[in-house]
C-alpha cells in the first residue's frame, strides 16, 4: 500500500507500480468545442489516453495546467465540454486555473465546477504529499494583492514541507518559445522554489510541447542545482507553432496532441510524452537529489 495526504487526510491506495507511487498525466489548455461536438474534438483524444491509463492504473493523477475550457471557462462550457471530455476522470484530477477561466468574474466557474478540496477556498493554490515528494499548484491569474497572499503562503508551505523532492504546476510558463513567449510574472514564485530546490515546474499557456534543460531562474545552464520546465498546452485546444526557439530549448513540439506522463520514485522521477498518434517521442530521467 502507499498513501497519499492532502487537505489534512492520509488516503490509502493500493500500489501501482514498483516504485510504489501513482503516476501523473498531464496537460493543459483543454477543451474546446467552440466548433464541433465534444466528442470529435482533441481534448476527447486525449482524454482517451488517460482513460486507457486509468485502467491499467486507476490511482494515477491527473493534472490540468489551466484553461481547462475554452473559451471563457464559464459553467455551461464546463458542463458541454469539458465534463463530455476530462469530465469522465473529474474525480482524479488536481486542476489548476488559465486566463480563459478568469474570463468570468473571479474564475468563479472554475472554482463552482472543480468545488472539492483541492480549490474550496477559491485561490487556486494548495498543495499535497505524494509519499516524499511534495506536489504544488499554483495560481498565475492573480493581481498584486492577491499574489503576494499566495507568495506568503508558498513561504509558509514550503517551510511546513521541507522534503527533498518537490514539484510545482500552474498555466503561465516563465520560459518559452511559443507564441506567447517568456512570461515573467511567476519568477519571483520560480526563484523562491529554485531556492527550495524544486526538481521541476509544469506549465500550459502555450499551446504546444516543450522541455527545457535544467536551469536557473535567470535561464542559464544549471546540471548541479537546476530545474526543468516542462510546457504542456496540448491537451486539446488548437496547436501554435514555435515563435522563436529560446536558449536551453532541449525539444519543441506544435504537431502533436498528448499527455505528459511522469513517475516518481524515493529519488528520481522519468517523463514520457504520450501523443496522441504516437509519433511524438521524447522521454527521459533525473534525480532529485541537490
Amino acid at each position: 500500500m502507499i498513501s497519499l495526504a492532502f487537505a489534512g487526510q492520509t488516503l490509502a491506495l493500493a500500489e501501482t507500480q514498483t516504485s510504489g507511487y501513482p503516476s501523473f498525466l498531464i496537460a493543459g489548455d483543454i477543451a474546446d468545442c467552440t466548433k464541433a461536438k465534444p466528442e470529435t474534438t482533441f481534448a476527447y483524444q486525449t482524454g482517451q489516453l488517460i482513460k486507457d491509463q486509468l485502467l491499467h492504473e486507476p490511482h494515477a493523477i491527473v493534472l490540468t495546467l489551466g484553461d481547462n475550457v475554452y473559451k471563457d471557462g464559464t459553467e455551461a462550457e464546463f458542463l458541454s465540454c469539458y465534463d463530455k471530455t476530462w469530465g469522465a476522470f473529474k474525480a482524479s484530477t488536481y486542476p489548476s486555473p488559465g486566463n480563459h477561466e478568469y474570463h468570468t468574474a473571479a474564475g468563479a466557474d472554475y472554482f463552482r465546477y472543480f468545488a472539492d478540496a483541492a480549490v474550496k477556498n477559491s485561490t487556486g493554490y494548495y498543495s499535497f504529499n505524494v509519499q516524499n515528494w511534495h506536489v504544488i499548484s499554483l495560481n498565475s491569474n492573480l493581481k498584486a494583492v492577491e499574489h503576494a497572499e499566495q507568495m506568503r503562503w508558498l513561504l509558509e508551505d514550503l517551510k511546513k514541507n521541507p522534503t527533498t523532492c518537490k514539484f510545482a504546476f500552474w498555466h503561465h510558463p516563465v520560459f518559452s518559445s511559443g507564441q506567447h513567449g517568456n512570461n515573467p510574472q511567476m519568477l519571483d514564485v520560480l526563484k523562491v522554489l529554485h531556492q527550495a530546490q524544486v526538481q521541476f515546474v509544469l506549465n500550459g499557456h502555450d499551446h504546444n510541447y516543450e522541455r527545457f534543460q535544467k536551469m536557473s531562474p535567470d535561464g542559464q545552464l544549471d546540471l548541479n542545482h537546476g530545474f526543468t520546465e516542462f510546457v504542456i498546452g496540448t491537451g486539446g485546444a488548437h496547436l501554435r507553432p514555435i515563435q522563436n526557439q529560446k536558449n536551453l530549448s532541449a525539444i519543441f513540439d506544435s504537431e502533436n496532441y498528448g499527455v505528459l506522463k511522469i513517475n516518481l520514485s524515493d529519488q528520481h522521477y522519468r517523463w514520457k510524452f504520450m501523443s496522441v498518434n504516437g509519433s511524438l517521442q521524447d522521454a527521459g530521467e533525473s534525480d532529485c537529489v541537490h
